[in-house]
């Protein structure tokens, strides 16, 4: 994947990567910046911010920065996680100025109208409900409670709904001023556009913003335990959760490898034995959570109260066999196959390889070329994998369950049952 890239005196990055065969044009702005970069008090704070930019700027008003994109078929959204937030948009060519003067309007120059507020904060409390409404949802944030108690990187995206409440125009000023600042900022754009005329864009609504953020991200120590909650529901969730890699690891890529083959798919050990031989789950995988200083690794599954006793001795024993035998030279190949695919096809789409660069350029400071992630992906070894698990294995585990579970409290029983 070609791309450029250009710095403003600010320190703001600009991306591009020019597919002249494309109609359309994916940009968006990315920052370093979440609920794992907020104080308690704040928390939930980074996504009612992404909400309420769309509320009304001193240019548009909430309807009108709908309109505007929509009168062109443009396609415009946001996201917030715990160490990103973006506003993106897809545009057709000749309308890519358009995309960059909105999401630069919203971000430099939202008016936080107490009206839209009032409205917002209720929105947002209500997606709050959702969450903990869905039990395959709610469990996943309880897990991130679970393996890092106490920290922001423990704590919701969306915050507790009291907090939400709490919430004034001053407050969303008050992040705004703390956690942007053009050195934590990377602009990107993938599709038909030249270099040159997207830096004069970008260069034109950024210059004077503001170089430095005056936040720091607290330490991220993972520390394991366990959270139960009993539900009148169907199903048993469970995410069994492990000490897993940071991003700059040297056994990120082993670690990916080895979730893909544990629980990554139709093939994977997890589901064969589980759900194709047992027949205990519909859902079971794996999966491996990356982070600046920790990561997660997880097995998640869904089951029934009757089920779930026989669940769990299953799974501590496939964890002991990957960690005492080693994983077959046809496993790692298939694995590593799906990965690299995996990794390719995304980078097809200009919305996902916006992404990866803008990520890539947030994370380590530049972009890593596609030969070289297939060439780390390919280097892994036998050994490597079995490494992986057993650095992982051998952690704490974070146990979490919901549901309908009866008296089945495992916890003390898993941890002797998974003891390496």
């Amino acid at each position: 994947m070609q791309w450029q890239m250009s710095i403003l005196k600010n320190g703001l990055r600009i991306l591009t990567s020019t597919r002249p065969h494309l109609e359309t044009v994916s940009l968006g702005v990315w920052i370093k910046t979440g609920s794992a970069f907020e104080k308690e008090d704040v928390n939930g704070i980074s996504h009612f911010f992404e909400h309420t930019c769309f509320k009304g700027t001193t240019r548009r008003n909430a309807l009108q920065i709908s309109e505007e994109i929509e009168d062109v078929g443009g396609q415009m959204n946001a996201y917030t996680s715990r160490e990103f937030t973006a506003f993106y948009a897809k545009m057709l060519k000749g309308d890519t100025e358009l995309a960059l003067d909105m999401i630069s309007d919203i971000l430099q120059d939202a008016t936080f109208p107490e009206e839209e507020l009032q409205k917002e904060r209720e929105v947002v409390v209500q997606e709050i409900k959702q969450s903990i409404d869905t039990p395959d949802d709610i469990i996943f944030d309880y897990l991130q409670e679970t393996a890092f108690p106490g920290q922001p990187l423990g704590r919701t995206i969306l915050g507790p709904a009291e907090k939400v409440r709490s919430f004034t125009a001053d407050t969303l000023r008050g992040y705004l001023a703390s956690n942007y600042a053009a050195e934590n900022i990377v602009v990107c754009a993938v599709g038909n556009i030249e270099h040159e005329t997207f830096v004069k864009m970008t260069e034109s609504r950024w210059s004077g913003y503001k170089s430095k953020t005056d936040f720091r991200i607290e330490p991220q120590v993972y520390k394991g335990g366990f959270f139960i909650e009993k539900r009148d529901i169907e199903q048993a969730h469970i995410v069994l959760g492990f000490q897993g890699f940071r991003y700059e690891s040297e056994d990120y890529y082993p670690g990916i490898i080895f979730s893909t083959l544990f629980g990554g798919g139709m093939s994977s050990r997890l589901f064969q034995e589980i759900r194709e031989k047992r027949g205990l789950v519909y859902t079971v995988y794996s999966f491996a959570n990356s982070h600046t200083q920790n990561g997660l690794f997880g097995i998640y599954a869904g089951t029934g109260k009757e089920e779930l006793k026989e669940l769990m001795p299953v799974v501590a024993e496939e964890i002991r066999k990957v960690c005492n035998e080693k994983v077959s030279a046809k496993e790692l190949e298939r694995a590593k196959t799906q990965l690299k695919a995996s990794m390719l096809m995304g980078l097809e789409s200009s919305s996902s390889s916006a992404e990866v660069l803008a990520r890539q350029m947030l994370l380590f400071d530049r972009v890593i070329p596609v030969e070289e992630m297939v060439s780390r992906v390919e280097k892994v070894s036998l050994e490597d994998i079995q490494n992986a698990a057993i650095k992982i294995f051998a952690s704490k585990p974070s146990y979490t369950l919901l549901g309908s579970i009866g008296d089945y409290l495992p916890y003390d029983e898993l941890e002797k049952q998974i003891k390496l």
